[in-house]
């Protein structure tokens, strides 16, 4: 086993300390949980780091780590300022995990190579943009399905264990609103980066292909549904739907296109 094959592995395992936190007995945003956050966070941000030391990696698994690093660094942020945001633990870390799982299976596929055009402060600039948008998007996406969750058993009147260790109903939408938000500020900001970068490389400032317009599909869901909330007080369910829905295009539009060229087509 090589050292590359030891540093996925752990990060993969720093991960899962994360996932069996919240089913402890009394979980609490205490010692115990930021340490184990904290854990959670070192392990894909050193592997990160060891991945795109010399340049930026193109590579669907590089592109996971980079992204799992994000939102862990994201959450730690989320966590310390809003008192219940520690709560979506038991529906982030599981995820993170999978991802952590799909992102070490397809270590070895091949990076297309990036355009010297589109190299520099652009570059730089479109991925700490789009890394930033997916990240506050998925934590808006968990808000929203611990929203969902929470709402659906309140309905049903059947709480399970997964419920009553998520947020309550309210706090998870105000959560998922701010971060929505704010998302849709920063995936204005990649779409129009994207637009520069496009014209550094082929000199249009669109692209008419599958990322790109997912990408401005999602921008326009996330910003009717922020209207709609606005006007006519579009809340729960609905709104939970639509953020998830949004979520899956830009998820289908920056992961599914790399994994048809990099795995399918490879």
């Amino acid at each position: 086993m090589s050292s590359l094959d030891i540093s996925f592995l752990v990060a993969l395992v720093a991960l899962f300390p994360a996932v069996l936190l919240p089913f402890r007995r009394n979980s609490a945003r205490d010692g115990l949980f930021w340490g184990v956050l904290g854990v959670a966070l070192l392990g894909p941000l050193a592997l990160t780091a060891r991945l795109l030391a010399e340049s930026w990696s193109t590579g669907l698994s590089a592109d996971l780590w980079v992204v799992i690093t994000a939102i862990l660094a994201f959450f730690c942020l989320l966590a310390g300022v809003e008192k219940h945001a520690w709560r979506l633990t038991p529906l982030l870390a599981p995820y993170l995990a999978l991802l952590g799982v799909v992102a070490s299976l397809f270590a070895s596929t091949a990076e297309r190579p990036l355009s010297e055009a589109a190299q520099g402060a652009w570059l730089d600039l479109h991925i700490v943009v789009s890394v930033s948008t997916i990240a506050l998007l998925t934590l808006a996406a968990v808000a929203a399905l611990a929203s969902f969750l929470q709402a659906r058993a309140l309905k049903l009147k059947k709480p399970s264990r997964l419920t009553r260790m998520l947020p309550p109903v309210a706090d998870s939408e105000r959560l998922s609103e701010r971060l929505l938000a704010l998302s849709e500020l920063v995936l204005g900001l990649g779409l129009a980066t994207g637009s520069a970068l496009q014209y550094l490389e082929s000199g249009s400032l669109l692209k008419f292909d599958h990322k790109s317009l997912l990408s401005l599909l999602a921008f326009l869901v996330i910003g009717a549904l922020l209207i709609g909330r606005r006007i006519c007080g579009v809340r729960g369910q609905i709104a939970a739907r639509v953020i998830l829905s949004a979520y899956l295009l830009v998820i289908l539009g920056y992961f599914g296109v790399k994994f048809v060229q990099q795995v399918l087509l490879s």
